[in-house]
């Protein structure tokens, strides 16, 4: 029974010995551990709860440097992992980043005290990985300039994902915000071209981080792809609107693929005016690579979803693309990895009426830029290879991470890489030893805390969105922000499965520097003293009366033992030393005492003996 709820810093009892308070240090919650970059997600969602939304901003800076971007956009897998599902619906995890990121101005924030060093590292493309490895390098304290291709730094943050995602302002506060921690950001420049990996070496680059992303569009390999017009790759489709080339998209279209990009481009071709928009994908909706929301979002605007569909050929008349031949799919059943394949069923095609067909089935790097003597090792699927635990390729010094070693993925993922990466080029500058292999992380503790039995159950946050006819009619952002009672009443569903959160608030707050992120960091030891005699006093296990139905322990509130009476009597228990019942908090008028519970009882409890 418990007879009150403690904070994660407690103290046992006044009378405790010893007299300290403590910090309950349980196993890492499992949201933060399905993160990719392990972000504190308990941490900042009990900051926003308490409308804490600098110290969110802080903690979820500790591990990335986008939280406005990734408050809208990261495809938020640590929510199938929340222990609330156990009680109702996870947790608005991603929601609650936003909601802390549009109420803090970064600008406001002070950069933090850095230790100037003398060591320059050149990074190239300004996308999420490498973003993110300038970021954490340039808190080191090394000299850190980027390299980017396009006009404008973001990759394919600012080219690839629509504004109604992902609003440009957001987006470019935070790149700015980076060039305040000493950061230069060289756009128009591209490697091979106008520099060279020699050439930033020469110039005093002591190490060198590829981070080029994958903008080369994969063939679907079907009769037809080739049409300089009627066929697009989505990563061209979405860079073109973005730089205003591409204005307008009328007739009907067909996009091909139902993954995050996918989605993406459906729903901009319905505001750039298609007729129609039918989107074809070979696994079902449960294997589809973008999130239910998406899909849901997307049919509300206007797309209609083929799934099970594979594309056979592009239909062309006349030199225009009137159309593409499907046929219908089955999945096989999961492989030792859980993954299923799709098999073409015969005598199932079908066709669909298009004008315009947008690829969007994945994407590699285009890795011309290397040439054929950098000494960086190419694979066989055209991405760069590295170690797998440190990102450095075979060139001793040259690091590579994000889309350009994996093709495409998430910008969480990306920014996983990056900070991975910074972290392996600050030993390699600081001259340490390398590991050689891919390290396992330890696995994931389950030493959570308890969910209570009477956990009520609470509505998940519901978030506005703009109406779908009004959303299609331009690139207004569609998510509207959640108001500040909502937003803390959802972090309030969170059921601090960690037990200390590691806000370090506490260490902000103790200016006797009682509490530091040293003592935060202590683990349990052993310790061997050296002594005369030792005397034994470690009391007593007392005896759990539950398994005895017939008294109702655990069951009735107000059965307590008789360590729990005098808890209630202390005048540091709960209720200060009035006698109350646990029931209602009212004083009893009667108490009945039962004497020996299980003593001498071997039906039920093995007790042959008297307690006394």
């Amino acid at each position: 029974m418990a007879l009150a709820n403690r904070k994660a810093t407690y103290k046992p009892y006044a009378q405790a010995i010893p007299g300290g308070f403590a910090i309950e240090k349980l196993d890492k919650s499992p949201c933060r551990m399905a993160c990719p970059a392990h972000l504190n997600v308990q941490g900042y969602v009990q900051m926003v709860k308490q409308g804490k939304y600098r110290e969110a901003i802080d903690i979820i800076m500790r591990d990335l440097p986008f939280p406005g971007v990734l408050g809208r956009i990261c495809p938020h897998r640590c929510e199938k992992s929340c222990r609330r599902l156990e009680v109702d619906a996870a947790v608005s995890i991603r929601e609650l980043k936003r909601v802390a990121a549009d109420h803090v101005n970064l600008s406001d924030i002070p950069v933090p005290d850095i230790t100037p060093k003398d060591e320059k590292v050149a990074i190239i493309g300004a996308g999420p990985a490498g973003l993110t490895a300038a970021y954490f390098l340039a808190l080191d304290g090394y000299k850190v300039s980027v390299y980017e291709a396009m006009p404008e730094a973001g990759g394919m943050m600012r080219y690839a994902i629509p504004e109604f995602r992902l609003p440009r302002a957001v987006l470019d506060a935070e790149i700015e915000n980076l060039k305040r921690y000493g950061i230069e950001i060289h756009t128009n420049t591209r490697l091979g071209e106008d520099i060279t990996i020699e050439e930033l070496r020469a110039h005093g680059a002591s190490a060198v981080f590829l981070a080029t992303g994958a903008w080369k569009g994969l063939k679907t390999g079907i009769p037809g792809e080739d049409h300089p017009d009627g066929f697009l790759h989505v990563t061209r489709f979405l860079r073109e609107v973005w730089m205003g080339e591409r204005t307008a998209l009328p007739g009907r279209v067909v996009v091909l693929g139902a993954g995050h990009s996918g989605m993406d481009a459906a729903r901009v071709a319905l505001r750039l005016g298609a007729q129609r928009v039918n989107m074809v994908e070979p696994f079902s909706e449960n294997e589809m690579g973008s999130e239910p929301e998406e899909k849901e979002t997307a049919e509300a605007e206007g797309a209609n979803m083929h799934f099970q569909a594979l594309p056979r050929r592009v239909v062309i008349e006349n030199d225009q693309v009137v159309g593409i031949e499907c046929v219908r799919t089955r999945l096989t059943d999961p492989d030792t990895t859980g993954r299923r394949k799709f098999i073409p069923i015969e005598d199932t095609e079908f066709f669909i009426e298009a004008d315009v067909v947008i690829s969007s089935i994945g994407q590699e790097p285009d890795l011309e830029y290397l040439g054929t003597d950098s000494g960086v090792e190419v694979s066989k699927w055209n991405h760069i290879v590295v170690n797998p635990e440190t990102l450095q390729t075979g060139q001793p010094g040259v690091f590579a991470g994000g889309d350009a070693i994996t093709g495409s993925a998430t910008v969480i993922e990306a920014v996983e890489a990056g900070k991975r990466a910074a972290m392996y080029m600050g030993m390699y500058l600081r001259g340490e030893s390398l590991p050689t292999e891919w390290e396992e992380e330890p696995p994931i503790g389950e030493n959570w805390v308890q969910i209570p039995e009477n956990e009520p159950t609470k509505e998940r946050l519901e978030i506005p969105k703009l109406p779908p006819e009004k959303a299609v009619s331009g690139f207004e952002e569609f998510a509207l922000m959640v108001d500040e009672a909502a937003a803390q009443h959802e972090a309030e569903r969170c059921l601090n499965c960690g037990g200390c959160c590691e806000c370090y608030q506490c260490v902000t707050a103790c200016k006797a520097e009682a509490v530091t992120l040293k003592t935060h960091a202590e683990k349990p030891q052993d310790v061997t003293l050296d002594v005369g005699s030792i005397i034994l006093s470690p009391g007593f296990e007392a005896f759990d009366p539950s398994v005895l139905e017939p008294y109702g322990y655990a069951r009735y509130p107000n059965v307590v033992t008789s360590m729990e009476f005098e808890r209630i009597l202390s005048a540091t228990g709960p209720y200060q030393g009035h006698l109350k019942r646990p029931s209602d908090g009212k004083a009893p008028e009667k108490i009945a005492w039962l004497q020996c519970v299980g003593s001498r009882d071997q039906n039920q409890c093995d007790h042959g003996y008297c307690s006394s």
